[in-house]
This record gives structure tokens, C-alpha cells and sequence, in this order.
């Protein structure tokens, strides 16, 4: 029986099959409990460099991987070959909120032109599509300074997006403050409408309560209270004349101190405004297309707003909300109205038209195919829709109250 062979620290030969070709370890007294390594693990200096040169093309192809910005092509089809997900998607931190576009949306609400019923419909939306509603306090200001329109617009801006802000106030410019330039939307009416509305809602509010003109003029003396509007805009009263009439444009114009008044400048101002930074300027008389069409403009924010607005609820409580004892003023008066309108008229129609154009583009047909000729005594036509809440703005009544004091 042939013996075993012995190490010279003894025990059995850790290498029963020869002295691996690198030549044996050194030392190999303190190998006595190491596991005898396989045959197959066997290499020479040719593998060794092999496996140096697999590596350094593999660390070369890391630092390219990082310079080029991201992962090759094969890489990529891989991923979508075995699917998205990676460890990172797994135990990493959470992905960044993916904002809607635009994440900035400003409605700077005119006063009587379906903005409360709007609000209204955004508080619900908001809860619904997570949006951040952000409203205002402030109903007194519509006319800022500068030092206000910069506090305003930081405000505004670190708003968590995506936010829609609504307030009572004129056309702000935020890219003129360093601001990104928010996406505006707006509505408006008939001038002389509005302006009937605004005048006997202050005197005698709406179905909601006789308290609530009360609440709004408490200062009122009873004979301005129960003025005759015939006589208000033929004697020529304050409250029936310019730059009182003077009223939507503004809220385009902007904060320039000639947008407040009367003229050319302050009408083309506007214009321009509304064909580079708003949305869309929709039509009260129009009102269900005005929110079909903010459905499809601004889904994250408008997505079933209609639905929302048809629902018998929301039409009950329209229905409170009509301004009583509303007269309509004579013939002669209207037509005055409508002359000291004209800039606001010109502004009315050009919105209309620029609003129907974008009806047709989106297969909505408007009920009025061709806009009728104005008569020489020009009498508006009632609305069609309900005539919603609005809020009125205190520095209108505290402007007018001076008036009267004096």
C-alpha cells in the first residue's frame, strides 16, 4: 500500500495532483486549514492580463457612460426589454412631482363678469384635482404701486405649484419683476350689462338676502339708494360718467397710470395684453362654452368643470343669486351709455370675435352666426345664462361714497 505523501508542517498534501503551474504558495506551513483549491481555478499570466484588460475596458466604459450623460442605447432597450423598474425606483427617494403645464395659472377676476360663480367651481376642482387654489382677502385694491406689485407677484410666486390664483386686480407683469410670466385667463361681459348689474346690485344686492346690500353700501343715503338710473346717466351723476365707466379695460391694460384712461393707448394696450398673455378671455353670455373651453385648455385644473356647472345644485344656488330690482334704463339713456362705452365696446367685440374664432377652430358653433347691426339706440340683450355672485369691490363704493359726501 503506497503511502501518502506529507507536507512538512504534515498532515495530507494540499496539492494531490501537483504544483499548480504559478508554482506553489510560499509559506505553506501556514496554510494548514485552507480548502484545497479545484483544478478548473487554475490560470496563467495570459488569463491574468485578460482579466485586467476586461476590466479597464469596463472602468474606460463607466467613466464614457458618465461623461456622454446617460445610458446607451443597448442599455436602454434592455431596461424596456426586462422592465422599468431599478433598485433605485425601489428603495430610492421618491420621484419629483411632475407638474402640469402650465403649473402657473392667474385669473385676475373682473368685477360682475361670472367670477364668483367661477370661484365657486374652482374650490370644488381644486379638492377634486389637487391643485393649489390660492385666493385673496384683498377686494379693495385693483391698482397697485410698485412696491405692491413686487410684494404681490413674490407672493404669488412661491405659491406651491401648480397653483391658480384669482383676485379682483389689474393686469400684472411679472416678467417686468423678474418673475416667470404666469398663463392669465379672464371673462367678461357686455359693458352696459355689467354696468346695470353693478348698479342695483349695490343698491339692493340679490336673492341671497336684503341684508346683504346693507352689509355692502351701510352708508348709502336712501336718496342715492333709490336713484332713478335714467336719471343718473342723463343729469350725468359720477356714478353714470367716465372714468367710472371706464372699467374691463384696466383689468388688461395693467398698472400703467394711463390705463385708467379713456382712449386709444389704454384700448390697444389691452389688446395686446390679451393676444400675448392670456389663455383665453371668455364671454359671460357664453358662459357653458367659456368652461368646455377651459376643460380642454386646462384639464389638471378644468377636468368636468361643465358636469359640475349642470348639476341641479349648483343651478339652485345660481338662482339666488340674480340681482333684483333691476330696471332697464330708456332708449335714449342706453344710447348714452353706449357712447360713453365706446372704448369698452370696441374691446367687448374684439374679444368676442378673437373668442368665437376659437370656437369654430374647436368645432363649436356660436349662436349667432354673424354679429347683428347695432341700432341708433343701441339696447342690450339679456343675458342668457344665470347671472352668478360676485363680489364687489370696496374701492369703487369708498370712491363713490366720497363723491356724494361732497
Amino acid at each position: 500500500m503506497k503511502k501518502k505523501q506529507q507536507h512538512p508542517g504534515g498532515g495530507a498534501d494540499p496539492w494531490p495532483h501537483g504544483v499548480p503551474l504559478g508554482g506553489a504558495p510560499p509559506a505553506l506551513g501556514s496554510w494548514k486549514r485552507r480548502v484545497p483549491l479545484l483544478p478548473f481555478l487554475r490560470f496563467s499570466l495570459r488569463d491574468y492580463g485578460f482579466c485586467m484588460a476586461t476590466l479597464l475596458v469596463f472602468c474606460l466604459g463607466s467613466l464614457l457612460y458618465q461623461l456622454s450623460g446617460g445610458p446607451p442605447r443597448f442599455l436602454l432597450d434592455l431596461r424596456q426589454y426586462l422592465g422599468n423598474s431599478t433598485y433605485l425606483d425601489d428603495h430610492g427617494p421618491p420621484p419629483s412631482k411632475v407638474l402640469p403645464f402650465p403649473s402657473q395659472v392667474v385669473y385676475n377676476r373682473v368685477g360682475k363678469c361670472g367670477s364668483r360663480t367661477v370661484v365657486l367651481l374652482l374650490r370644488i376642482l381644486s379638492e377634486k384635482h389637487g391643485f393649489n387654489l390660492v385666493t385673496s382677502d384683498i377686494h379693495n385694491k385693483t391698482r397697485l404701486t410698485k412696491n405692491e406689485q413686487m410684494e404681490l407677484i413674490k407672493n404669488i410666486s412661491t405659491a406651491e405649484q401648480p397653483y391658480l390664483f384669482t383676485r379682483h386686480v389689474h393686469f400684472l407683469n411679472f416678467s417686468r419683476f423678474g418673475g416667470d410670466q404666469p398663463v392669465y385667463i379672464n371673462i367678461i361681459r357686455d359693458p352696459v350689462n355689467r354696468f346695470l348689474s353693478n348698479y342695483f346690485f349695490r343698491r339692493f344686492g340679490d336673492w341671497r338676502g336684503e341684508q346683504n346690500h346693507m352689509i355692502r353700501t351701510p352708508s348709502m343715503r336712501q336718496e342715492e339708494r333709490y336713484l332713478d338710473i335714467n336719471e343718473c346717466i342723463l343729469e350725468n351723476y359720477p356714478e353714470c360718467s367716465n372714468p367710472r365707466l371706464f372699467y374691463i379695460i384696466p383689468y388688461f391694460c395693467g398698472q400703467h397710470p394711463r390705463c385708467r384712461e379713456p382712449g386709444e393707448w389704454a384700448l390697444e394696450r389691452a389688446k395686446l395684453n390679451v393676444n400675448e398673455n392670456f389663455l383665453l378671455v371668455g364671454i359671460l353670455e357664453e358662459l357653458e362654452d367659456v368652461l368646455l373651453l377651459l376643460e380642454r385648455f386646462l384639464p389638471h385644473y378644468f377636468k368636468g368643470v361643465l358636469s359640475i356647472y349642470k348639476d341641479p345644485e349648483h343651478r339652485k344656488l345660481g338662482n339666488m343669486t340674480v340681482t333684483v330690482k333691476k330696471t332697464v334704463p330708456s332708449p335714449e339713456a342706453v344710447q348714452i351709455l353706449y357712447q360713453r362705452m365706446r372704448y369698452e365696446y370696441e374691446f367687448y367685440h374684439y374679444v368676442k370675435e378673437q373668442f368665437h374664432l376659437l370656437k369654430r377652430k374647436f368645432g363649436l358653433k356660436s349662436r349667432v352666426s354673424k354679429p347683428p347691426l347695432r341700432p341708433h339706440f343701441f339696447i342690450p340683450t339679456p343675458l342668457e345664462t344665470d347671472e352668478p355672485i360676485d363680489d364687489e369691490e370696496q374701492d369703487d363704493e369708498k370712491w363713490l361714497e366720497d363723491i356724494y359726501k361732497r
